[in-house]
């Protein structure tokens, strides 16, 4: 059965760093560590990205409470 997953002609700079570390035979507690590692790392980012919207953009509380009350709904054709 053929797949509709493409292959990438080639790796991005994350995926060759970690392909570094394939010559180690690491624990599986170290697998997780490593993982929540990059997961902390990019939840950091996130956060850092956030907060720096809300400083450019002077969100608050009232921003929030405004997008609640949007609809965000798409047009459909009928």
């Amino acid at each position: 059965m053929a797949t509709s997953q493409t292959t990438p002609s080639k790796l991005s700079n994350l995926q060759m760093e970690l392909l570094k570390l394939y010559p180690y035979n690491i624990s599986e507690e170290q697998i997780r560590d490593i993982r929540k590692l990059l997961a902390d790392y990019f939840a950091q980012q996130v956060d850092d990205e956030m907060n720096r919207l809300w400083q450019e953009k002077n969100w608050n509380e009232q921003t929030l409470e405004g997008w609640k009350n949007e609809h965000m709904r798409s047009q459909t054709a009928e």
